[in-house]
């Protein structure tokens, strides 16, 4: 007997191990088990051959009459052509390769009676009438006339389709599982007892005999069921232990202060929270409170509101004299925040300064392309506690950014940092960790995911504010070339009613190399359109006499400034942008957005540039320009974004589409994943079922001693890398 831990070597020898392990990274028993089945095949009902039809899949049986081989005219190789016939008439099953090398012309004589299964195929020799034949069909010679019964079951069964790599069939994949199976011993269930009888779970042995060797289609189902089971609950176990090791960590708490900055902040907005608002405020502010790092996720559309939100929280943290720090992905989404936070809080942001309030702090900006100057200067700020609120792109996680006491981390648009990124400004944290605070506004599969599987508490904005205006979203397909000519009119007469425009291409088109030539191809077409290209065709033809503007990651900073400025004060009617101005950029008075290429773009992208217009009462504009043909997944993508204005569905549609990635590790989305069976478009309802049962599980066992087999399954799921992966997300 063999149990999962088993080198392939002992069970299979050295030859076919090595091309398991060469092509498909399978080294041991376990490793084997787990290359599920891709699909399934069924054989079908047995089919006469007089009602044969041309390109149907058909399972016949039949006597053999006739066995030739011949050589083929026009290429050099070998035919062996075997005729049979069930007497209501005949077939040709044909098998191409070299002389001599058939194993079917040994095991099919003249007389046999056998099964054969196969797509049905016509051609026509050159001489004679057409002929109808199975090309290197599925067989089983069926021994006498009593084999009736043989014949169905054999035509019924279920037959495994594996991934395979080169040197190593489905065929011998298949019997390499099979001999794998028949030697097994699984050992202790990972899956207590009492989890398998409160949701009617098979056994392992039992999941792993029905996944690859199903009798019925019942048996695999439960099958898939159980396999399903397996890795959710391992995982979220991880979570649940990572969740209770968290929550043992000390963090400085920062409650509320009665007659603080917070309180001056919320008596000066000049608006009131919605609903919504105030009871995510409330969650926040109470984690800020705990003596262990909150680690929230807020999710809420575009335009939702997340960024008062999160101003609300980083004053708390002032309020309690702690520092809060804002992470943003560009320059441009930092500038605005820094002038969106320090125009909100007014003379509350201006702590030392004639006409600063009593409870005043500072906000200092700290980019990478700051003057010495301004950059020693936030540095200082930053250092010395003055500034309370610091505002920056990467330049904030370099080693010699330092903080007096940071209490809070506020990362805007999660997806675009990386787990290192993250863990280098928690690090500057001495004695403890910061409270993190984590905004998307569409999330990406990986958030999505994490998110459903349990590694972040979640809190979410659905009501939009007052004031929030519709968002129409039309596609400006290839097949419909007055929808584009149309398309300049429209801006023309929004410039006419003093209302502005964002126009964005995928790339710039300066040099190779620039934004967006790493954008993925489809087939043969031509490169994504820059700005330099569409520049001169607007200001020269198509719409002459406006004020253009143009924003791109390659202009120097005070050039990206002086353009927003521009922009935002009215001087210019149309900006001509990159994806640069993706998230953040709000300007009231911007009502339509032309998106060039639209489908080189994802659909959390598309979402995100479609949110900057519509933003000041003014019903808004997105308008998709595309040459993907009808029918296409870009075209279905596209109209996918055109058909609804909800972030949190869209980012299902991006789910579907790329997956959810390694949620263990580095991974990204579309790439391997340790999750092969569970998927969370499909199954939220086993992922959370798991987490209650696993949250359960840990709490009345932390360590999993009275769990080894479990503990076991837990530990080499969480190899090194995947450990300190969970200890930095």
């Amino acid at each position: 007997m063999a149990n999962l831990d088993e080198p392939l070597q002992r069970l299979l020898g050295d030859k076919t191990a090595k091309v398991l392990a060469k092509g498909l990274d399978l080294h041991t028993a376990g490793d084997l088990l787990h290359h599920y089945p891709r699909r399934y095949a069924h054989r079908g009902e047995l089919t006469p051959l007089a009602e044969l039809a041309d390109g149907e899949h058909v399972t016949v049986m039949a006597e053999v009459v006739k066995v030739q081989g011949r050589s083929l005219t026009r290429s050099p190789g070998y035919v062996l052509e075997i005729t049979v016939t069930d007497g209501t008439g005949e077939l040709k099953l044909s098998f191409f390769g070299r002389k001599g090398s058939y194993i079917a012309e040994r095991d099919l004589p003249p007389g046999t009676r056998g099964l054969f299964a196969g797509k049905i195929s016509t051609y026509r020799p050159r001489s004679g009438q057409a002929q109808r034949q199975l090309t290197h069909p599925q067989y089983k010679v069926v021994p006498d006339r009593a084999g009736e019964a043989a014949a169905q079951e054999w035509a019924d069964e279920i037959i495994p389709i594996y991934p395979a790599t080169k040197g190593m069939d489905i065929e011998t994949i298949g019997l390499s599982v099979g001999i794998v199976l028949d030697r097994l011993e699984v050992g202790d269930d990972p899956l207590p007892a009492a989890v398998r009888t409160a949701h009617h779970l098979v056994g392992r042995r039992t999941a792993y005999e029905g996944i690859h060797r199903p009798k019925n289609w019942e048996e695999l189902g439960r099958a898939r069921k159980r396999l399903k089971w397996d890795e959710a609950f391992v995982l979220q176990t991880a979570l649940a232990q990572r969740r209770r090791a968290a929550a043992a960590l000390p963090a400085k708490p920062r409650p509320p202060v009665a007659g603080g900055l917070l309180d001056a902040f919320d008596a000066r907005l000049p608006f009131e929270l919605t609903e919504g608002q105030r009871q995510v405020g409330a969650e926040i502010a109470a984690d800020l409170a705990e003596t262990h790092p909150m680690h929230r996720l807020l999710q809420g559309d575009v335009g939702a509101g997340k960024t008062v939100i999160a101003l609300r929280a980083m004053v708390q943290v002032v309020d309690g004299g702690g520092q809060a720090a804002l992470l943003a992905p560009t320059e441009v989404l930092a500038q605005q925040h820094y002038r969106s936070i320090t125009a909100m809080l007014g003379e509350l942001a201006q702590a030392g300064q004639i006409g600063g309030a009593e409870h005043a702090t500072r906000v200092t900006l700290l980019t990478g392309s700051q003057g010495a100057k301004a950059r020693k200067a936030a540095l200082l700020e930053a250092a010395s506690g003055e500034a309370g609120i610091v505002v920056g792109t990467h330049a904030l996680l370099q080693d010699h950014v330092q903080f007096a006491d940071l209490g809070l981390v506020v990362v805007d648009e999660q997806h675009r940092f990386g787990v290192e990124q993250r863990d280098a400004l928690r690090e500057k944290v001495s004695g403890g960790r910061p409270h993190v605070l984590v905004m998307t506004a569409t999330p990406i599969p990986r958030t999505v995911a994490m998110t459903v599987f349990g590694d972040l508490e979640t809190s979410v904005l659905g009501q939009l504010p007052a004031g929030r205006a519709e968002i129409r979203t039309h596609v400006v397909p290839p097949e419909r070339p007055a929808f584009l000519a149309r398309t300049w009119e429209r801006i023309r007469e929004e410039a006419q009613q003093g209302r502005q425009v964002y126009i964005v291409c995928p790339r710039i088109g300066e040099q190779e190399g620039d934004e967006g030539d790493a954008l993925e191809q489809e087939g043969e077409r031509r490169s994504p359109l820059g700005i330099m290209e569409v520049l001169p065709r607007l200001e020269g033809e198509l719409l002459a006499g406006l004020r253009i503007g143009v924003l791109h990651g390659k202009l120097p900073p005070d050039e990206k400034e002086a353009v927003m400025r521009r922009f935002a004060a009215r001087e210019l009617d149309v900006l001509l942008a990159t994806t640069v101005i993706e998230v953040g950029v709000d300007v009231p008075n911007a009502t339509v957005m032309v998106i060039m290429d639209a489908d080189r773009f994802g659909v959390s992208q598309l979402h995100q540039l479609r949110g900057r217009v519509g933003r000041g009462g003014l019903h808004g504009l997105c308008l998709l320009v595309t040459e993907a043909d009808p029918g296409s997944k870009a075209r279905e993508r596209l109209d996918a974004v055109a058909s609804t204005t909800d972030g949190f569905k869209l980012s299902r549609l991006d789910l579907e589409q790329r997956r959810e990635g390694d949620v263990l590790g580095a991974t990204q989305a579309g790439r391997s994943t340790s999750l092969r069976l569970l998927t969370l478009q499909r199954d939220e309802d086993v992922i959370l079922a798991a987490r209650e049962e696993a949250s359960r599980l840990v709490a009345a066992d932390p360590d999993l001693a009275g769990h080894p087999a479990l503990a076991a399954e837990l530990a080499a799921l969480l190899d090194e890398d995947r450990t300190e992966y969970l200890e930095k997300a």
